[in-house]
């Protein structure tokens, strides 16, 4: 059993990485749970792990290649200290604090979890299909359909995505064949009428397809039809497939709210229906599933993370903090009363913040104030200590209060409340 995680981050796609950055310079020590590399389906790196060229993520001018771009953004959340753990989970329990998971015999705690195990493509199962993947086998239209230009695809499909992308493929292809196993479509009756109108659409009825052509560059597809047995080669630059995707959402089935897909059900942002866990990627959007929505819902659930986390009223750190004067009689039980043991990291940032702050006791000693209530603080005598706890984010105390008296003689009692400074940008 190792200690317990402010956060533990489990896939590790755009969105997940993208969680980590924003964690990791939070100073919430993200644990990231990346998947194995031999997984086609919850790879480290998510599916830009099995593209080539992306040309559509702001910032690079000349396009960059996804398993390079999935680098750079792991590099950048190990920069500010994010851990990886490249295995795969294989049981989480949500119904216990702190959230409980599995890797292998390995246990790790966690006060909050963020879900970005990602979806994967369903594929057609042929041989040398993954190999060919960024070769001429796709399954993005809107990535992919760019580098297709005046060329002869095929999309396999008969539902509502396999026509968007054949009509959203003629922008750029001569000629657009959609194989399809039966003499009709399953898509809406607005998209099938789109797509017989279009003339560079043709479609392959009855149809499966059986093998792949080609051995560094797609060049083919033999189909069959499943009525006649009969096969033919159709001679392509490029094969979509869009049968469909399956979200990597068995770890948390009877736990978590999904659809009838399978897709994770967020409200209010990335919250799920167990508080402190939170979903961002494909896992929970089956709609765009593209690597900067996936970016940007793992921004928004490390933020919702962090807000949550300083919402809880959960001890935090033992901060010392030197006294003068008697005891206080009314300290509460289960206050720490042990002085002299080193300070927590983010309870000496805590310290220095506010003996550098202008409202600190030295500053304001002499200025009187309501003494505070919350029952999570209480000064001992000389010497003594302060324990220090999280309030929620609404809480109307946003700055340092402080009481001091003084007595007929010269000793001093002095009882302080602060908080950390933010460290998110």
């Amino acid at each position: 059993m190792s200690d317990v995680r402010d956060v533990i981050i489990i896939g590790s796609g755009p969105a997940g990485l993208t969680s980590a950055i924003y964690t990791a310079r939070a100073n919430l020590r993200p644990l990231v749970i990346e998947g194995e590399l031999s997984s086609t389906g919850d790879q480290p790196g998510g599916q830009l792990m099995l593209t080539t060229e992306v040309e559509n993520y702001p910032g690079f001018i000349e396009g960059i290649q996804g398993p390079e771009l999935m680098a750079n953004f792991r590099a950048q959340a190990a920069r500010f200290g994010a851990e990886f753990i490249t295995e795969r989970v294989t049981r989480v329990d949500l119904s216990v604090r702190p959230f409980l998971v599995e890797v292998g015999d390995v246990q790790y705690r966690g006060r909050s979890v963020i879900v970005s195990t990602g979806a994967k493509a369903k594929l057609l199962g042929l041989e040398n299909e993954l190999r060919l993947i960024g070769h001429g086998v796709s399954t993005c239209a809107t990535c992919d359909g760019f580098f297709f230009k005046g060329e002869t695809i095929a999309v396999v499909g008969g539902g509502d995505s396999a026509l968007e992308e054949a009509t959203f493929l003629t922008k750029f292809a001569s000629k657009v064949y959609v194989i399809h196993r039966r003499d009709s479509l399953r898509a809406s009756k607005i998209m099938q009428e789109r797509a017989f109108k279009n003339e560079r659409i043709e479609f392959v009825w009855d149809s499966v397809p059986v093998g792949l052509v080609g051995d560094k560059m797609l060049e083919g597809v033999r189909v069959r039809n499943v009525k006649t047995g009969e096969e033919t080669v159709l001679e392509i630059a490029g094969l979509f497939v869009a049968i469909g995707h399956v979200p990597n959402t068995s770890l948390f089935v009877d736990q978590l709210d999904m659809d009838d897909n399978g897709y994770l059900v967020t409200t209010t942002g990335t919250r799920t229906n167990v508080e402190g866990v939170f979903a961002a990627g494909d896992v929970a959007d089956h709609t765009y599933r593209q690597a900067i929505t996936a970016a940007g819902t793992g921004c928004m659930a490390a933020i919702d993370a962090e807000r949550w986390l300083e919402s809880q009223p959960h001890e935090a750190e033992i901060m010392e903090t030197p006294t003068i004067g008697r005891r206080n009689p009314e300290r509460r039980t289960g206050v720490s009363t042990t002085a002299g043991r080193s300070s927590p990291p983010v309870a000496q940032e805590a310290g220095s913040w506010l003996r550098h702050s202008t409202f600190s006791p030295t500053a304001r000693s002499t200025r009187k104030s309501p003494p505070p209530t919350s029952p999570w603080w209480s000064t001992s005598g000389r010497n003594g200590v302060v324990r220090a706890a999280w309030w929620p984010r609404s809480s109307t105390r946003s700055r340092p209060r402080t009481r001091a008296r003084s007595g007929s003689g010269s000793s001093t009692s002095t009882t302080t409340r602060c908080r950390p400074a933010s460290t998110r940008s």
